[in-house]
């Protein structure tokens, strides 16, 4: 039995509030001043008032990213999140950015494998402000040909810079390589020829499939009240048809062994080792995390302690995990001299094997529950992070769990759970990538 199913304080049932509300929805108070809007159109709204903060941090999230892209429109999603902010029907490019920043805010985007997000942050007065602009630029952008001529070149300079950043680039080759054709080993960038060869009509079609009410999720958290930031999402939604959904497979293989790769400049090699990890919704994900951090999650950690502190292979050394709805991975990354990379590949894989037969040891598994706690405690202070809490949650389909349930959850990962977890990182199951100067 896994953590999730041991934790010692159950999740109780969310409250339905009485406060005005769209026809056909429901709001449920999750939490002292937290709330949950689900709308008849598909689309939910979180908010979570921080009294003691002056500001307020808004996102919209769509649910559509890189891995639903048809296979000829590679990094379509990702030029389509940069297309949204060259102008609307109400507002050009540079009003866009003025209309938050002129009141100190500020504005973000991003695009991930499985969805797309709109930000904001601006000071409270000013939250129908933020609203309005980000319902604007995600629902009603021009789509211009001219534009996205200009922003075609914006995103191969990108590209160039990605492939210019070598602990990025072998990143992305790892992906590739793990992932075996599988949509998650897609670059999020898409790739010079599929850059160039997109054209509006074919964003055009990807907007109006990816940015409707039924794919939305709105996270709001600051010095706001649910009732009125829901009226003023509420009203700036549009209607239309609700465009069919297109679902991701579960990769079924995973590549593995040691792949070189060279590149005709640089003065480091780049090694990623990574593997099968778990989905979002595993109920071992916390042992995952828990495992990792002992791992390469810090100055005290196996990875810094081992290959920095005591051998002096390389500045850079860490751990990394992603969990996507129908799988994850779990890796490590070291950056060393291509002189030294055999020696930083060997010891890294030592420290893994390690970790693999062995597991923690009783005293790293309760400093690490220590330390992972403490991190929890302190990734929620501001409204940014909480707005983020607010839309994983969301987007993963995840239960709400109050601060102290996640912390039962932390204390609930025995032993043995952590043991199945550090059996992830087994060399023999990963897939090894050398990014190296020719």
């Amino acid at each position: 039995m896994h953590a999730d199913a041991r934790a010692g304080a159950e999740t109780p049932p969310p409250v339905c509030v009485e406060l005005p509300q769209p026809e056909n929805s429901i709001t449920e108070e999750l939490d002292k001043g937290l709330f949950r809007t689900r709308l008849a159109s598909g689309a939910e709204v979180w908010t979570e008032r921080m009294e003691s903060m002056r500001s307020a941090a808004v996102g919209f999230w769509f649910r559509s990213g890189s891995a639903h892209e048809p296979s000829d429109m590679l990094g379509s999603a990702h030029m389509l999140e940069h297309m949204v902010f060259k102008g609307t029907g109400r507002r050009t490019a540079h009003q866009i950015a003025s209309d938050i920043e002129d009141l100190g805010g500020s504005l973000d985007a991003y695009t991930s494998h499985e969805h797309t997000a709109f930000l904001g942050r601006v000071p409270d007065t000013h939250i129908t402000t933020i609203v309005d602009v980000l319902s604007d630029l995600a629902f009603h952008p021009k789509l211009d040909p001219a534009d996205l001529a200009l922003e075609r070149e914006v995103v191969l300079e990108e590209i160039a810079r990605s492939e210019d950043t070598p602990d990025d680039l072998v990143f992305d080759l790892h992906a590739e390589f793990l992932y075996a054709g599988h949509v998650y080993g897609r670059p999020i960038l898409g790739n010079r020829e599929s850059v160039s060869e997109m054209d509006v009509d074919a964003l055009r079609g990807l907007h109006g499939k990816t940015c409707h009410p039924s794919n939305l999720v709105v996270a709001a958290a600051g010095r706001l009240e649910h009732e009125e930031f829901l009226e003023q999402v509420v009203e700036r939604l549009p209607g239309g048809v609700e465009p069919a959904g297109d679902s991701i497979e579960a990769p079924v293989n995973l590549g593995s062994g040691l792949l070189r790769v060279s590149r005709p400049s640089g003065r480091q090699s780049h090694i990623v080792a990574g593997g099968a990890g778990v989905p979002a919704g595993d109920p071992l994900r916390h042992a995952v995390i828990l495992v990792g951090t002992a791992l390469g999650g810090g100055m005290g950690s196996r990875l810094f302690q081992r290959i920095r502190e005591e051998m002096g292979l390389a500045y850079a050394v860490y751990e990394f995990r992603a969990f996507y709805l129908r799988a994850g991975h779990i890796g490590a990354y070291v950056g060393t001299r291509p002189e030294t990379a055999d020696r930083a590949r060997e010891a890294l894989m030592a420290e893994l094997r390690k970790l693999a037969d062995e597991g923690l040891t009783t005293e790293e598994l309760e400093t690490t529950r220590t330390q992972l706690k403490g991190q929890v405690v302190l990734s929620l202070e501001s409204p940014g992070s909480r707005m983020y809490r607010l839309a994983s949650l969301a987007l993963a389909g995840e239960p709400y769990r109050s601060l102290d349930q996640v912390m039962d959850l932390i204390d609930g990962v025995t032993e043995s759970d952590a043991s199945q977890a550090a059996s992830l990182y087994d060399p023999d199951g990963l897939a090894v990538l050398e990014l190296s100067p020719a």
